[in-house]
């Protein structure tokens, strides 16, 4: 008994032990808060937690592009800047790629990779997920097949998480996503340009192309009293959601760009997606297939962007874009119905056209003339806008964004020149390009204008003699 009482240690020795071991983990955990990142002791934690819960299930969250064929998903663009800051050494492969226009090389994790991200202690794994490319098979009337363009692939991301955290990462961490996307891109927004994929496909998807016009309205060549119209006329657009609430309208805003070509229509557009900040969307009727169709691209715009349909007066063309079906190129049946007018006023006078918000129509014809009257009436083309030929003031413009100057010798004769001939902005803007000189330039400017007043005389006097023959 006396020998087991031995190994017992002395109340001295349990002490100093104590001391030891409680210094030791005072050493530790100074060491383990100093040295070891936050982030990384939050992940360890989570995982730890992990390891000893039986009963913890994962949850997942799908993120697409396109949220559930509405519209864009803002969720899917904030994922993608916010995983290019949370790329590590743990990720040996990459995708990596520059823009002519930024100065730095942009990163993105490949399909297939994942990133493992800390919030609040919960482990939450993101999965970049890219669907497989489907071809159809059709068939032609006389029984060959045929294999119809592969539809684009669509990517989404993919996120895992213990269940018991959904409410956290549902409510908290996505709202992170969001604001810290936000942040990364505050005040570097590049506008867009979107354009139809393929008429071929029953897709509601568009690829879009970074828009760097550099046309204002500081630029534009055209009067200024109407220049100032149009400027007025978006800022009451943009200042009155409250009223179009309240008398119970769609905040939608339709404008009419009509004139000879050359006159500045697509410059005028490209002003107001600068001025107003608003993405574009060049809808080509062209590429619709039916009614369905065309809902179905409409609803899959943006809220705060500016719907384009160009040369509206080919609406005609458009009614028989179908051909024959023939072997070397079938066209399925299902995209043999025309597109009907009605189908068009509806998506953008209709219940339809209610589907979104700060929404911008603007179509553009050479001959108002010849549209239907019921794609003219206010409400559907608010604002009627003339692009007429170079005007003095104009042309005053055309030549400080070319040569710089504000006067000149040659304006006056110019002057008279330009308001008794017809001719477009384009058409000077080339006679300005051909030279850096003022003198020059502005010289070839008058040779121009003389040669064109002479033709157009010659063309009258010519018709005048035909009528009285």
């Amino acid at each position: 008994m006396e020998e087991y009482l031995k190994l017992i240690p002395t109340t001295a020795s349990l002490i100093s032990a104590y001391s030891s071991i409680s210094t030791s983990l005072v050493l530790f955990k100074t060491a383990y808060n100093q040295v070891i990142p936050k982030q990384l002791q939050e992940y360890a934690v989570s995982k730890f937690r992990y390891c000893f819960s039986r009963s913890a299930s994962y949850a997942t969250f799908i993120i697409e592009d396109f949220w559930c064929g509405l519209g864009r998903n803002q969720l899917y663009d904030a994922a993608r800047a916010y995983l290019s800051t949370k790329i590590g050494p743990r990720n040996l492969k990459i995708k990596v790629g520059k823009l002519e226009q930024h100065k730095n090389v942009s990163a993105a994790i490949v399909e297939g990779g994942k990133i493992v991200d800390v919030f609040q202690g919960i482990a939450i794994i993101w999965w970049c997920v890219q669907e497989e490319q489907v071809t159809n098979i059709c068939n032609t009337k006389k029984g060959k097949e045929y294999m119809m363009p592969q539809a684009p692939s669509r990517s989404s991301y993919k996120i895992t998480f213990d269940n018991r955290y959904r409410g956290t990462v549902q409510n908290d961490y996505l709202i992170h996503v969001l604001d810290t996307s936000e942040a990364l891109t505050q005040g570097e927004k590049v506008l867009k340009l979107y354009s139809r994929l393929d008429r071929y496909h029953e897709s509601e998807r568009w690829k879009s192309v970074e828009f760097r016009h550099p046309a204002t309205f500081d630029t534009i060549a055209m009067d200024l009293e109407l220049k100032k119209a149009i400027v007025d006329d978006l800022d009451r657009f943009l200042a009155s959601k409250e009223f179009y609430r309240r008398v119970g309208k769609a905040w939608k805003r339709g404008y009419l760009l009509y004139g000879p070509p050359g006159t500045g229509k697509s410059s005028l557009i490209a002003a107001m997606a600068n001025y107003l900040n608003f993405d574009i969307y060049d809808l080509e009727l062209s590429s619709i297939s039916s009614s369905v169709d065309l809902r179905r691209v409409l609803l899959n715009t943006t809220n705060r962007s500016i719907l384009v349909v160009e040369d509206i007066d080919c609406n005609s063309e458009v009614r028989n874009w179908c051909r024959p079906m023939n072997e070397e190129h079938p066209v399925p049946l299902n995209y043999a119905n025309p597109l009907p007018l009605s189908s068009l006023l509806n998506c953008i006078d209709g219940l339809w056209s209610s589907c979104g918000e700060a929404r911008i129509i603007v179509f553009t014809t050479n001959h108002r003339e010849v549209l239907d009257p019921a794609l003219l009436r206010p409400g559907r083309m608010d604002m009627h806008i003339h692009m007429s030929y170079c005007t003095t003031q104009g042309f005053r413009v055309l030549a400080f964004n070319y040569l710089g100057i504000h006067d000149h010798k040659l304006y006056q004769e110019i002057d008279e020149l330009v308001e008794s001939t017809k001719v477009t902005p384009a058409s000077l803007a080339e006679e300005l390009m051909k030279s850096d000189d003022a003198d020059l330039a502005l010289g070839e400017v008058v040779n121009f204008l003389k040669r064109k007043k002479m033709e157009e005389d010659q063309t009258k006097e010519k018709n005048k003699r035909q009528r009285t023959e």
